[in-house]
């Protein structure tokens, strides 16, 4: 096992933020929250490939109807529902949704081989999988589903609600753009020549792998502290490699968490989730981002983009990794009347009749 240069350097991350203290549990970080009033249910679904995904069913104790509003929450790139896709999908059940986070294909205790690769159109499709599952559940209204996608999970929702129009609400957290982030870097920090530079060295690397060498891994976060770490580095390092937020998925092992493979992730070169954003329309999208955050770019550009309706919401103070897990500054509020709003049973009804004049169905093989 190799690991490439340092994500930093690769992608030509500026330092833009202060420093961060390691293990920094301010503000309310509370990662691994569980709810008294909420039961976890692990479950597997299949996607339309025929390929296992693991998950999280989270049901409000309370749960009485018959045709509740359901959420799904997509986690981090590089992560793992472990980390901030159950906070999320925790204190929405607590209002009342019935909601589902669930780990990206390769990832977790998901299918696919080899571990940590790199596939934006199996990341997409895992929102539509979720979709599935829990439009056959009895209790949940199928014509009442939204999503929250976390960091990466931001574009893989877009890409997925672009081409599946029973995602009703759409929102996203801290939102990566990872197909413009791989090309161009942060702030348009990395030129074409350096991307055909890694291009070349990926492409090389499938050979090593195919003549039987190691398996390279690149980007993700920084496996041991130094105070050399850039900003941005110790703020992923603060969340991924303390209690905080650290989580070592049964398979896997603590020195590739985080970190996709090297030969595989240059498929994100290929993925433009926001062209043609402006066709969810008129399905609402909500984006949320910290007014400090490294990664404002990737929620502004979509939010220019998209069509109305749509909401750019700004959390002051906030950074990046701050709206994993700081529930003193995710703006959950916000959030729940946001769904409470678009997946209210009378907003639908009132869309489907307006918009498309009779409803139709989205139907998948599998």
């Amino acid at each position: 096992m190799r690991f490439t240069r340092d994500t930093v350097a690769a992608l030509g991350i500026t330092s833009i933020l202060n420093s961060v203290t390691a293990q920094n549990l301010s503000y309310g970080a509370d990662n691994f929250y569980r709810s008294n009033n909420v039961t976890l249910q692990p479950i597997t679904f299949q996607n339309q490939y025929q390929m296992t995904i693991a998950g999280n069913l989270f049901t409000p104790d309370n749960l009485t109807s018959n045709a509740a509003p359901a959420i799904v929450v997509g986690h981090p790139m590089g992560a793992v529902k472990e980390q901030s896709a159950n906070l999320y999908a925790t204190k929405l059940a607590e209002q009342g949704f019935v909601t589902l986070s669930f780990d990206h294909q390769f990832w977790g205790g998901s299918d696919g081989e080899p571990r940590n690769a790199v596939s934006p159109d199996l990341y997409a499709e895992g929102f539509s999988a979720a979709v599935d599952y829990l439009g056959m559940q009895s209790f949940v209204d199928r014509e009442r589903i939204g999503a929250v996608g976390i960091c990466g999970s931001g574009g893989f929702l877009i890409s997925a609600a672009k081409i599946d129009t029973r995602l009703k609400a759409i929102a996203t957290a801290s939102m990566y753009n990872m197909g413009t982030l791989n090309r161009n870097g942060l702030q348009h920090s990395q030129d074409v020549q350096q991307r055909m530079q890694i291009i070349d060295q990926a492409s090389q690397q499938c050979w090593t792998e195919l003549d039987g060498g190691e398996v390279q891994y690149t980007s993700g976060t920084a496996n041991t502290y130094s105070p050399n770490l850039s900003p941005v580095q110790r703020e992923f390092y603060d969340f991924y490699r303390t209690s905080r937020g650290e989580y070592t998925p049964a398979g896997s092992t603590v020195n590739i968490t985080t970190h996709p493979t090297f030969s595989s992730n240059v498929k994100f070169m290929n993925f433009y989730p926001f062209n043609d954003i402006e066709t969810i329309s008129p399905r609402p999208l909500l984006f949320i981002s910290g007014d400090i955050a490294h990664s404002r770019e990737f929620s502004e550009d979509a939010y220019q983009r998209a069509a109305e309706p749509k909401e750019l919401l700004w959390v002051s103070g906030a950074g990046h990794v701050d709206l994993y897990d700081r529930v003193d500054m995710i703006p959950f509020n916000r959030l729940i009347h946001f769904f409470r709003t678009n997946l209210a049973a009378n907003q639908i009804a009132n869309t489907n009749e307006t918009v498309h004049g009779i409803q139709t169905a989205s139907l998948r093989g599998g």
